[in-house]
């Protein structure tokens, strides 16, 4: 039995004039005060040398389990191993299996992409919830098939099927950037095939007949609701961007002089800067609305605070309260729209892509095109919300300029 006793370690303190004082306990075992706190410190000779074994500090450490760890080391003394060794092999074995572990590698993955904020935060969010409880310790090396199957299978569980299989691709995505840095040697997730319960193809709800698009026109101008959430539905038709990025749009964005709104590449999917033509009824709307908001940043901002855009449900709900059912109408299906329509008027395919802001999978022509075709974009856009007042006014469903074919 050891000479300290819990009141000794607890009541252990420095005296004024000394540095450093050491409390044995036994055996080698002692406490070492000094002013920075008290350690727990295990003093023996191995190979002919005198060395010490930090063993932990107290209060984190109690006097019982400073024991505990004395006496293992001792153990390994008398099997004739060095116990400062075996310990510092323990620790790098214990950062290998860490910097191996899928939560590190995980992390490593999503540090190296170059995704959209809400895009990173989706990400994360499925990660922390639905894959790192379970995998997070795992060495990558070690985790099979069925593992993330059982992930899998819990989301589905709770009704979540495109979720479901969402969390298979982060796992795999996370798996492969494991093989490429030469971790591992194959996906486990790969051979999830036919594993999961499908999902349903979803088709973004699109009008895309020219009079029931007019009837659309005379539904958003007569629309009752805020003044804001007016606004982005008759805007929303005439910039051809993502919900997403129309909520989120800035006044800073907007030069008034140019007729053009840019946004940044961290608001958009492909992550490349994006601008967009104003017609002159998108710059009508804009000017409308800025008395009401340019006090604040965004254009579109939220009821309950001027520093968040209004809510991404905004311009959908005002469409179900406009009468248009999901099979109908969504936020996106003014992208939709626009592309039919415009394809049918006999635009250039590569005019409407680039103002959709479709991914170009030349990385080096995707980063110039920002700017590409400005002048037929714009004077595309022109067309197009001068095509739209025609149809709400109840005109003749016809092309307003000539007809330009794709080559």
């Amino acid at each position: 039995m050891g000479k300290l006793t819990s009141m000794h370690v607890q009541a252990a303190k420095l005296p004024p004039n000394k540095k450093q004082i050491k409390i044995s306990d036994g055996e080698g075992l002692c406490l070492l005060v000094n002013k920075s706190g008290r350690y727990w410190r295990y003093n023996y000779r191995y190979g002919g040398k005198q060395k010490t074994l930090a063993i932990g500090s107290y209060p984190d450490l109690t006097l019982k389990e400073a024991r505990n760890k004395h006496h293992a080391a001792r153990l390994q003394l008398d099997e004739g191993m060095d116990p400062g060794l075996e310990k510092k092999l323990a620790k790098a074995t214990r950062s290998a299996v860490y910097e191996n572990s899928f939560g590190a590698l995980a992390n490593e993955w999503v540090s190296k992409q170059n995704w959209t904020q809400g895009h990173e935060r989706t990400v994360q969010s499925r990660l922390d919830r639905d894959i790192l409880p379970y995998l997070k310790d795992r060495h990558v090396s070690d985790i099979t098939a069925r593992e993330v199957l059982i992930l899998c299978q819990r989301v589905e569980s709770r009704g979540a099927i495109e979720s479901a299989h969402r969390i298979k691709t982060i796992c795999s995505q996370v798996f492969r950037y494991c093989i490429a840095c030469g971790i591992l040697h194959s996906d486990p997730a790969r051979d999830l095939r036919g594993a999961l319960i499908p999902t349903k193809a979803k088709h973004m709800a699109a009008i895309t007949d020219p009079k029931e698009v007019g009837a659309l026109m005379r539904a958003i101008d007569d629309y009752v609701g805020t003044a804001v959430t007016r606004a982005a539905l008759r805007l929303a038709p005439l910039v051809f961007v993502r919900p997403g990025e129309l909520r989120h749009a800035e006044w800073d964005e907007i030069d008034f002089d140019r007729e053009v709104w840019t946004i940044p590449p961290e608001k958009m999917k492909g992550r490349i800067k994006h601008i967009v033509p104003l017609s002159r009824q998108a710059l009508e709307i804009i000017i409308d609305l800025k008395p009401k908001t340019s006090g604040g940043k965004y254009l579109f901002p939220s009821p309950r605070t001027s520093a968040r855009p209004m809510s991404n449900n905004g311009i959908l709900s005002a469409l179900r309260r406009m009468g248009y059912s999901t099979e109908e109408m969504s936020g996106h299906g003014f992208r939709g729209m626009t592309s039919t329509l415009l394809h049918e008027l006999g635009w250039k395919t590569e005019l409407i892509e680039a103002q959709l802001a479709h991914k170009d999978p030349n990385g080096v022509r995707a980063a110039y095109n920002h700017a590409h075709y400005l002048p037929e974009r714009a004077e595309m856009m022109q067309v197009w919300a001068d095509y739209l007042d025609n149809l709400k006014e109840g005109g003749k469903v016809i092309p307003m300029r000539k007809v330009v074919r794709n080559e």
